[in-house]
């Protein structure tokens, strides 16, 4: 007799899966697998999935995999449109009532972006309609941050990151941190950026246009914000009016993070505030 001896003959597959790793060493792992295998399961009896059907999954998943390389990580694109990402997000870093919400730092943040001076402009090349940043650090209370270290990055008016483009883009262009001053107050010059579809080449891009989704990224600023005694905060300053707001393929609009990218004499304004939380509130 072999291992399965002990099973019912009239167990379900999915219940001789659960018998079966009743006596896994690594509980968490165990109960992942069951829950995702009992939801597959349930799925599969309730649309009553042809061999063809799964076959077809299969080959999704493969092609995801092939996709996959040292310049793509088409798995990473897959959990972001479902949004997994951005839910995985909320469960580690939950909202707190009176902070900023936290985002997806996204693939194109660079931690070795040179420090600069307030005041400083973004802009390597020159490209671009001019934007002025300005904003302030708040502790949950009100208080200046002072002394924050704000970085931030963006894409340029074509929707593209400086690390996409090497050959196209000068170093570190669009991107820097600037340290807040006494007030918690920050200001730097830059370009008003333009938004992006994600790729809609592969597997990935392939299914979502079969769904009649559109792999659009509204335009948006990122921030990570640092302080002492304060939880790091990732987050997006998005431009109201940029018309795929509606429909931002990472889920990351919120309310509390739409700003007024305003005309103003040679190009265009933002004015924003950051408010940072305790790290026991973590």
């Amino acid at each position: 007799m072999d291992g399965a001896a002990g099973e019912s003959a009239g167990q379900t597959p999915m219940e001789a899966l659960r018998d079966r790793l009743s006596g896994a060493r690594e509980a968490r792992l165990r109960d992942a697998v069951l829950r995702i295998a009992g939801d597959v399961h349930c799925i599969v009896a309730d649309l009553q999935a042809s061999p063809a059907e799964l076959r077809a999954v299969l080959d999704f998943l493969t092609d995801v995999g092939h996709a996959t390389d040292q310049r793509r990580q088409e798995w990473v694109l897959l959990a972001d449109v479902l949004g997994l990402s951005s839910a995985v997000e909320e469960i580690a870093a939950p909202d707190v009532p009176g902070g900023t919400p936290q985002t997806l730092a996204g693939p194109f943040y660079r931690a070795d972006a040179p420090e600069m001076p307030l005041g400083a402009d973004l802009s390597r090349d020159g490209r671009g309609v001019p934007l002025r940043v300005a904003g302030q650090v708040l502790a949950l209370d009100g208080g200046p941050v002072a002394g924050a270290l704000v970085e931030v990055w963006h894409a340029n008016a074509e929707g593209f990151y400086e690390n996409q483009e090497p050959d196209r883009q000068p170093e570190f262009n669009l991107r820097g941190r600037f340290r807040a001053d006494a007030a918690g107050r920050f200001h730097f010059r830059t370009i008003r950026p333009r938004g992006y579809a994600l790729p809609e080449d592969g597997p990935v891009g392939r299914l979502m246009n079969r769904l009649g989704l559109r792999l659009e990224r509204p335009a948006h600023l990122h921030f990570r914000l640092t302080a002492p005694g304060f939880r790091p905060l990732v987050t997006h300053v998005f431009d109201r009016d940029d018309p795929a707001i509606g429909r931002d393929a990472l889920f990351g609009v919120k309310p509390g993070l739409l700003a007024s990218f305003c005309p103003e004499a040679g190009g265009f304004a933002v004015e924003t505030r950051f408010v940072l939380c305790p790290e026991d509130q973590a």
